[in-house]
């Protein structure tokens, strides 16, 4: 059985065709572990990432469950929060709540970080991390959070030098909350990851769990979705409702540090 579903132009690989592992006190799916930092070490069936990105892990907490406290060095760390709450402690941002759908992000840099992440209600809660490795070298350490808004694209990370809303990056990472019938689109080589919902990735159906590679995408929402997609300081396009093809018919490397069981 293959764990991908391929058509000319767009792959697909499913969260729930891959084992299931974890750590502490979370269960895990692992999507993304670069050949370049994993090499021997990279799972079967795991994808490359693109650019810096390295690592994409969906994970559950259980009730109460925490990572421990564990460090970092020259990784950016992106936490998107898709389910529930998290109680975020550390050397960066320690007290800070994260509620769906904030985005916590973690730059080590040379200085590094230490964090551990804790689920602080009695029922499971889910939290999408990527890792991305640094342009530079020696950084120094930082913290950012945001909250995504409904109905549109939000910049996570990367950017341009010089401004100060995201940490800069050629490979960026954008949030995508979507409304039913909306469509967005993305130019160049990217990964898409479908965290809440139902759509249409280049004509293909895709839901909660699908994760997209291709070199242009057009997603179009069946259901309110969610997606987390990661490409190279490509454009964003919304398709306005004149323009849509089809109707709808319904409204340095680092050093890793966890231990996998």
């Amino acid at each position: 059985m293959t764990n991908s579903t391929k058509s000319p132009d767009t792959q697909i690989l499913r969260r729930d065709d891959l084992p299931l592992g974890g750590f502490a006190g979370l269960r895990e799916h692992q999507l993304v572990m670069d050949s370049k930092v994993y090499g021997p070490n990279k799972k079967p069936n795991t994808w490359d990432g693109v650019g810096n990105f390295i690592y994409l892990a969906d994970a559950r907490f259980i009730p109460l469950g925490e990572t421990g406290l564990h460090p970092h060095e020259e990784v950016d760390v992106i936490s998107v929060m898709a389910e529930g709450r998290i109680a975020h402690g550390g050397s960066l941002g320690s007290g800070q709540e994260l509620v769906a759908p904030d985005v916590q992000v973690q730059r080590a840099g040379g200085e590094g970080f230490n964090h551990n992440e804790v689920n602080p209600d009695d029922t499971p809660n889910r939290m999408i991390q990527l890792w991305v490795l640094p342009e530079r070298s020696g950084e120094r350490a930082g913290y950012k959070v945001y909250t995504p808004k409904q109905g549109a694209v939000t910049r996570v990370y990367g950017g341009e030098p010089g401004q100060d809303e995201t940490f800069a990056s050629g490979t960026v990472i954008d949030v995508a909350l979507l409304n039913e019938g909306q469509e967005v689109e993305f130019s160049g080589t990217l990964l898409a990851y479908v965290t809440k919902g139902q759509g249409l990735a280049n004509g293909q159906e895709v839901t909660d769990g699908d994760l997209v590679r291709t070199e242009e995408l057009s997603f179009s929402a069946r259901t309110e979705a969610q997606l987390t997609v990661v490409h190279l300081m490509n454009g964003i396009h919304f398709v306005p409702q004149q323009e849509r093809k089809e109707p709808w018919l319904t409204n340095d490397l680092m050093r890793v540090t966890r231990r996998w069981s």
